[in-house]
């Protein structure tokens, strides 16, 4: 790495001293299982059923403008400054220590909060395979379930990471069997003599005049693709923790080419043999019944129990790789000394229990407390839905706004950095000009789509609409709850800037320094 890259006015704390705190233990291997972990919720291959076999168009479309400029970019950066908090790093090279911070903050938030969802699709799968016990539990009881599941989260998170990551592995390599026996339910189906409940290859299905069509009309199916494929950068927020660098490169080339093919092939097996009524998109649970139709109920249930495993250690991975960046910025002094603590295993554990408490305490909010006073009025499950997906939304929004940002930090750190550019150059500078670009505009198609559509009918999002180049953005409700939150959010990041700044300064690191 040349000199302009290694040293300098601008280098963090975090970037001298992390790799002399946390040990290297991370393969190749390891890295695409985290990537996948992060960024595959084969769920969404259910949800986005309505969109008909202009499915598969989404995903391509989003394949190209969003995830592969995302890899290109997370890769180049990655290769320039490997080290711990990726984005949080990156966007301190480019913009300083506030915006570092801030654009960490809106990678770290969604995050937190998606170990929620993790939690409740563990209980739908798990409702599936026991439907007279476990899927008829109060939605209370299942919030302090799905805290416990939070906890289980953070304790596994603090073992010595080479154990953790070693039954994360076993658990991808399941969910890789699972994901085959939803493509080989498909072909069994239809050489079964079975027709196809949609056909993917109704082409005429594509057309821009077709009301499943791919154009602006049905633009909110391109967002759902976008926010199917967050979170490329993830892994690199355990940058100093990487045996070989070039493991970079290949989690992303590796694990991309994992999440276009489960996607693809998981859509497909729904699509031809899950029926949905109207136009409605099939359950989350679709992704197993495929099997238990096609390929009988045992094995059916048996994915269920896979995917119920999976989505349960899955917290776990956003447990310990989203710590990283609570790790980092106690090291730097944007947050309090105490939040860069590491136990005898050499894990950031004070990171991991901070965010384990924020998302148990999100958990009773939206599934116990709020449902039992009535906030909102409703049935206490509908309650639960409606705080749910508020704030689902409005993380993605604001992790959308991250991409943003990580998409302009590439064109910025290039030319600033043009030593270290050429010395680790991965493609023509016209390459990440242009992902740059591609990828900028789809994350905030992201948001404004995520903003537009609601993702629940108990939430009206009808008081008017704009037209712009034949989109249409509805407002209402849900856009103001969605975007006032995610403003909200985005303040409080910043004021926590600020009151960690407050709690201690570069010069308080001294001692560990020294020590290293």
């Amino acid at each position: 790495m040349s000199t302009e890259a290694s040293s300098g006015s601008d280098q963090l704390l975090s970037e001298r001293v992390a790799g002399g705190i946390l040990p290297r233990v991370l393969t190749s291997f390891d890295m695409v299982a985290i990537f996948v972990a992060i960024v595959l919720f084969v769920t969404n291959a259910a949800v986005i059923q309505s969109a008909g076999p202009p499915a598969f168009g989404w995903w391509i479309l989003g394949f190209l403008v969003f995830l592969i400029p995302g890899a290109i970019v997370t890769g180049q950066l990655g290769r320039m400054f490997p080290g711990e908090g990726s984005i949080y790093l990156w966007t301190n090279k480019a913009f300083g220590s506030f915006w570092g911070f801030f654009a960490g903050f809106c990678a770290w938030w969604p995050g937190v909060l998606v170990m929620v969802a993790t939690g409740t699709i563990v209980f739908s799968f798990l409702g599936y395979v026991f439907p007279d016990s476990i899927g008829t539990l109060d939605i209370r009881v299942q919030g302090i379930i799905i805290t416990a599941f939070i906890v289980f989260s953070g304790v596994i998170s603090i073992l010595r990471f080479r154990v953790t990551q070693n039954i994360v592995n076993v658990v991808f390599v399941l969910y890789g069997l699972a994901i085959l026996l939803m493509g080989l339910a498909g072909i069994v189906w239809l050489t079964g003599g079975h027709a196809a409940v949609t056909n993917p290859l109704d082409f005429s299905a594509y057309a821009p005049s077709a009301a499943t069509g791919l154009n602006l009309t049905n633009w909110t199916f391109f967002g759902l693709v976008i926010l199917a494929l967050l979170g490329v950068e993830v892994p690199l927020n355990m940058g100093v923790e990487i045996k070989d660098a070039r493991s970079i490169t290949r989690y992303l080339v590796f694990g991309s080419l994992a999440v276009m093919a489960a996607y693809l092939i998981a859509t497909f097996a729904i699509m031809v043999v899950v029926p949905a009524t109207n136009g409605a998109s099939a359950q989350v649970t679709a992704v197993a019944a495929v099997v238990g139709i096609a390929l009988g109920d045992g094995l059916g249930k048996l994915v269920a129990l896979i995917l119920a495993g999976f989505f349960l250690f899955i917290t776990v991975v956003y447990n310990y790789s989203f710590a990283r960046l609570i790790f980092v910025s106690g090291l730097d002094r944007r947050l309090p000394a105490a939040m860069s603590h590491v136990n005898e295993n050499k894990v950031p554990d004070t990171a991991v229990w901070v965010q384990t408490i924020v998302a148990g305490a999100f958990t009773l909010l939206a599934f116990d407390i709020l449902p039992t006073i009535g906030f909102g009025g409703g049935a206490p499950i509908d309650v639960q839905t409606k705080i749910y997906d508020v704030l689902q939304a409005a993380v993605t929004v604001i992790w959308c706004v991250s991409m943003v940002i990580l998409f302009i930090d590439v064109i910025i750190i290039i030319r600033r950095y043009s030593s270290a550019f050429e010395s680790t150059k991965l493609a023509h500078p016209g390459v990440f000009y242009l992902s740059s670009l591609l990828g900028g505009v789809a994350a905030f198609v992201g948001i404004v789509a995520t903003l537009s559509g609601a993702w629940t009918p108990l939430i009206p999002n009808d008081s008017g609409s704009i037209s712009i180049l034949g989109a249409t953005i509805a407002y209402g409700a849900w856009f103001y709850w969605i975007a006032g939150i995610a403003i909200v959010s985005l303040i409080a990041g910043a004021v926590l800037y600020l009151l960690g700044r407050r709690s201690g300064n570069a010069a308080d690191a001294a001692p560990i320094v020294t020590a290293l």
